[in-house]
């Protein structure tokens, strides 16, 4: 019998049965990667860009005492918490530090009409819809989304937002309610003990009979 001749070299064998195991192993990575490696809870959480203009809500909303409202002005009323207009800035800069470098990308927004362009930290995927007014008005405080702002010199991301998150609030929102009066306090509650913290807002529950949806209509419209 003849010799047989082989087309590919033995060692060839080894590379066939490492691609067939690759094979079988990168979809369950890719999947990893999808479901954990973008998931809010490694790549939001922490997100903190840099601002055109340095602005510290540890200084006016903590040391000075800001309310959230004066600039965020329409979340009573309004899905979005509005970003303030240059004017507002204005209403204390145009005397309080006006000669400051760091004020420079107001000034200009100021003369040309054109609006700053501040850099978005919390982003809601479009699918999602979120109402502010609902929230806050309910005594749903800005702190249980966003942290205490008030002692951040720059703002970061302090919660997921991912939907998991926001539905376990929706199923047990007894210690995230307040008086709908005290949702811009963010301080508000440091003394209380947990057991405390429920029965309050198991009153304002109870007042303003909320029963949260976890319809998925209700964010997904």
């Amino acid at each position: 019998m003849g010799r047989y001749h082989y087309v590919f070299p033995r060692w060839s064998n080894v590379l066939v049965a490492a691609l067939a195991v690759t094979g079988m192993v990168a979809p369950l990575y890719v999947v990893f990667v999808v479901a954990y490696g973008f998931s809010p809870t490694t790549t939001d959480v922490g997100y903190q860009p840099v601002q055109p203009v340095p602005f510290s809500h540890e200084v006016h909303a903590g040391r000075l005492g800001l309310d959230c409202r004066y600039c965020h002005n329409t979340v009573e009323y309004a899905n979005k918490a509005a970003i303030p207009p240059t004017q507002t800035c204005f209403n204390c800069h145009t005397q309080i530090h006006k000669d400051s470098p760091k004020l420079a990308p107001l000034w200009e927004s100021y003369e040309t009409g054109m609006p700053v362009e501040w850099v978005r930290v919390h982003d809601l995927p479009d699918y999602a819809y979120f109402s502010h007014a609902a929230h806050v008005t309910r005594g749903v405080s800005c702190v249980e989304c966003h942290g205490r702002i008030d002692k951040m010199e720059v703002v970061y991301q302090h919660e997921t937002l991912s939907m998991g998150w926001c539905l376990n609030c929706h199923r047990d929102p007894v210690s995230r309610v307040r008086d709908p009066a005290l949702v811009t306090n963010l301080g508000w509650g440091a003394d209380l003990d947990p057991e405390q913290r429920r029965l309050v807002g198991q009153r304002w529950i109870d007042i303003n009979q909320l029963a949260p949806s976890q319809n998925c209509s209700t964010c997904h419209r």
